[in-house]
């Protein structure tokens, strides 16, 4: 028999706010059809003032331990990955454990950007498969409208606010590729590439949390490149290939890399989860947010074969097989 991490449910929240690409043009030198055509984004949301990470990653794990049905005191694991925690330290999931009522129980960040989820969610599996945790929930939770230079269109047009999470549990099985978890994650950085996507401020060097900086072009052309390597490898790693993809839950950063892995994995439009015209760029929170979505529409069925894949700033980048 192996342990393997099933998941039990999901959960999402988006703040209220929602703004449109017209409501961006009016203060910038940009328009809806520039935005949309370049990028797939529509819309985004936008955290209130007095929302944090922390209340947005709240929200989420309790719809998701409703999803679930399983009560708050039945986590004993909590990783939430997050490139804007509310204070530099405790860790924002301590604060969430606090917020469900969960504790004692092990609580922590994993930062990776963009790749957070896929990074917090292979943390998590292998904490599972240990047996040093039974339920985990796992976040991906941001507020990227706080570190962003509003005046700077190349960069604050892409990006939105939101959190989506997904309770995990260790259970036993044949160990094979039809039963349902988490097959197999894949993770990948090399530093090497940071001037190409990084924020410009932080405790130790200017005591700031600075803007987020990108150089797009070469971000979409490393994107590509990589997340391309992950899918073939998570499903080469499983004896698979992307004919056996029931569905690819991708990061929400542009429409023209989504569709890129799509045609690798041979995938149509129609197996391919896809949020960024209205959640647009959520960093770690665009993987989980599409897929509460798509188990709530019920597109998700057990026995599914999900891929999940992301690049983010660093660079990082992953991909997880689980089988839903």
């Amino acid at each position: 028999m192996t342990r393997r991490s099933v998941v039990l449910g999901c959960g999402a929240y988006l703040p209220k706010r929602i703004v449109s690409n017209a409501e961006l043009a009016a203060q910038l030198d940009t328009s809806d059809d520039w935005i949309a055509q370049r990028t797939g984004i529509k819309q985004r949301h936008i955290a209130a003032k007095d929302e944090a990470t922390s209340h947005l990653a709240t929200e989420a794990a309790r719809a998701a331990l409703a999803d679930a049905g399983i009560a708050a005191d039945a986590i004993d694991l909590i990783v939430l990955a997050t490139a804007t925690p509310d204070e530099t330290f405790p860790a924002t999931a301590a604060r969430v454990q606090a917020n469900l009522g969960c504790g004692p129980g092990i609580a922590f960040d994993v930062q990776a950007v963009c790749s957070g989820f896929v990074y917090a969610l292979a943390v998590a599996d292998n904490f599972l498969k240990a047996g040093q945790s039974q339920r985990a929930l796992v976040i991906g939770a941001e507020v990227f409208s706080r570190i962003l230079d509003w005046e700077d269109r190349s960069t604050c047009v892409l990006f939105g606010d939101g959190a989506g999470a997904v309770i995990l549990e260790a259970q036993e099985g044949a160990g094979t590729t039809a039963d349902r978890g988490v097959l197999s994650t894949h993770l990948y950085s090399d530093g090497r590439y940071h001037d190409m996507l990084y924020v410009d401020g932080g405790p130790s060097t200017t005591g700031l949390a600075g803007h987020l900086r990108m150089q797009g072009k070469e971000v979409f052309r490393h994107a590509v490149v990589k997340l391309a390597d992950a899918v073939d490898t998570a499903v080469k790693a499983n004896g698979l290939t992307g004919a056996d993809v029931d569905w690819l839950v991708p990061h929400q950063a542009n429409r023209r890399i989504i569709d890129a892995m799509a045609q690798r994995l041979g995938l149509p439009e129609e197996k391919v989860v896809i949020t960024i015209d209205r959640h647009a760029n959520t960093s770690a929170a665009s993987i989980p947010l599409a897929l509460a979505e798509a188990a709530r529409d019920g597109r998700l069925k057990p026995g599914h074969l999900v891929l999940m894949e992301a690049m983010g700033g660093g660079f990082t980048w992953g991909s997880a097989l689980l089988r839903w």
